[in-house]
C-alpha cells in the first residue's frame, strides 16, 4: 500500500517549472537551448530595495513575525491599495504570505468544501486548477479562445454559475496570454456577478504594473464597489519589483476570509521572511521610477517577438496588453509532417519539435487549459528573443 495521498492524483507538477528544468538540463548537458518557459524578469532587484534587506538584517529583524505580515508592510500595503486603486483596506484586513500562489492555496483551503466550483477562464494560470482539486474543488472551465481577446465573455460567465460556485478568479494582466480588461469590460463581468450575491470573486493582479501604451489597469472592486466586501484583491512583489525569489504575495479583503486564510498559514508557513518582507515596505513606499524603464524593454521585445512570430509560417500572435508573456496559436502548424517524418497531432508536439530540432524551450498550451498555443516568456534579452524566434520560424519553415 502506497504512503502517497491519493489527493495528489488529481494534480500534477507544474508545467512552466518542468519546462524550464528541462532546458537547464538540456543546457547542461552541453545542448544549445533558449529558454523562454520562466515566468520572471530578468532584470536584477532594484538597489534600493536590496539596501532595505541589508539594514534590515544589520538591525537584527531575524526574528519570527505575526502571521498576517509585520504592521509596517501590512500599512505598506494598505497605502498601496489606496493610492494606486482606490481601495480602502484596514490592517486586518491584509494578509501577506509567501508570493503569490500561497494567497491562492490559503484561499482556496479556507474557503471550499469538497464539491464547491471554481469558475476558471482559460487559458489560465497553471496553478488555479490544480490548488482547486487539491482542496476536493471542482474547477469548471470557460474558454476564451483567440477571438475574444482571450477575455472572458459575459454571457458565458452566466451560464457557467450554479448553486455550487464559491469562487470566480481573474487574472488581469494575464498569465499566459498578457491579455488585460479594461475597466469597461470588468464593469460588464461585475454586472453578472452581482446577480449572483453568493459567488465570490478572487483578482489576480500580481502583472498590474506591467501594461502598454495607453492601457490603463482597473481591479474589480474598484469598478464595482458593491462588490467589495467579496472581492479578494491579490498582488505581490515578485513581478514589478523584479523580486520572484523573495516570496513575498498579499492581499485585501473582508476580514472573515482573511482570518481564515491566516489560520491556513499559521499551521503552515507561519510567515514569509522577515527579511523579505522589509525589503517589500521600501518596493512599495520607495521610487517606483525603474518600473517603466523596464516596462519599456518589455515592450519592444513584446514588439519584436510579434512581428517576428507572425513571420513565422502556422503561427498567429495576438499583440497583448500587458505581462510579459504572448500566447500564439499554433493551429497552422498541427497536421503538418517535421523533416523526420513526425506528424505534429497538437500543440505539445509542436514545443517538442521546437526543443528538439531548434533549441527553443516554450510551454504548449494544454498547461493553460486552452489549445493549440503555446506561451513564449519575453523576459529575456533581446538578443536571446531575436534568435529564439529566427530558429521558431526556420522550424516553421522546414514543416511540409
Amino acid at each position: 500500500m502506497s504512503i502517497i495521498a491519493s489527493r495528489l492524483n488529481a494534480i500534477k507538477p507544474s508545467p512552466t517549472i518542468a519546462v524550464t528544468q528541462k532546458a537547464n538540463d538540456l543546457k547542461a548537458e552541453g545542448r544549445d537551448v533558449i529558454g523562454l518557459g520562466a515566468g520572471e524578469p530578468d532584470f536584477d532587484t532594484p538597489d534600493n530595495i536590496k539596501e532595505a534587506a541589508k539594514a534590515a538584517i544589520d538591525r537584527g529583524e531575524s526574528h519570527y513575525t505575526s502571521v498576517a505580515g509585520t504592521t509596517e508592510l501590512r500599512q505598506a500595503i494598505v497605502d498601496k491599495f489606496k493610492r494606486d486603486n482606490d481601495l480602502t483596506y484596514t490592517l486586518d484586513q491584509i494578509t501577506v504570505g509567501c508570493g503569490g500562489k500561497q494567497i491562492i492555496y490559503n484561499a482556496i483551503m479556507a474557503t471550499i468544501n469538497p464539491g464547491d466550483e471554481v469558475v476558471i477562464p482559460t487559458p489560465y494560470w497553471v496553478s488555479y486548477s490544480d490548488i482547486v482539486l487539491l482542496a476536493e474543488g471542482v474547477p469548471v472551465f470557460v474558454e476564451c479562445p483567440i477571438e475574444s481577446g482571450f477575455k472572458l465573455n459575459p454571457a458565458d460567465l452566466d451560464k457557467a454559475i450554479t448553486p455550487k460556485t464559491k469562487w470566480l478568479m481573474l487574472n488581469s494582466p494575464s498569465n499566459p496570454s498578457g491579455a488585460a480588461y479594461t475597466a469597461e469590460e470588468l464593469k460588464a463581468i461585475t454586472d453578472v456577478m452581482k446577480k449572483h450575491p453568493h459567488v465570490w470573486i478572487m483578482t489576480d493582479d500580481i502583472y498590474e504594473k506591467i501594461i502598454y501604451g495607453d492601457f490603463e489597469f482597473a481591479t474589480v472592486a474598484q469598478v464595482e464597489p458593491s462588490l467589495f466586501d467579496r472581492t479578494l484583491t491579490l498582488n505581490g512583489v515578485s513581478k514589478a519589483y523584479c523580486m520572484t525569489g523573495w516570496r513575498v504575495g498579499y492581499a485585501g479583503g473582508p476580514t472573515e476570509l482573511i482570518k481564515a486564510m491566516n489560520k491556513i498559514q499559521s499551521q503552515s508557513t507561519t510567515h514569509t521572511s522577515s527579511i523579505s518582507q522589509a525589503a517589500s515596505v521600501e518596493a512599495l513606499n520607495g521610487t517606483q521610477d525603474f518600473i517603466p524603464e523596464h516596462n519599456k524593454v518589455f515592450q519592444e521585445r513584446r514588439d519584436l517577438v510579434v512581428s517576428m512570430l507572425n513571420q513565422a509560417n502556422g503561427i498567429n500572435c495576438p499583440n497583448p496588453e500587458g505581462a510579459f508573456y504572448v500566447y500564439p496559436s499554433c493551429a497552422g502548424m498541427i497536421g503538418k509532417t517535421t523533416p523526420d517524418g513526425k506528424t505534429l497531432s497538437n500543440d505539445e508536439d509542436v514545443v517538442t519539435y521546437l526543443l528538439e530540432a531548434e533549441g527553443v524551450a516554450v510551454v504548449h498550451g494544454a498547461a493553460f487549459g486552452l489549445s493549440p498555443y503555446f506561451r513564449v516568456s519575453y523576459a529575456t534579452s533581446t538578443e536571446a528573443l531575436e534568435e529564439a524566434c529566427t530558429r521558431i520560424q526556420r522550424a516553421c519553415a522546414a514543416l511540409s
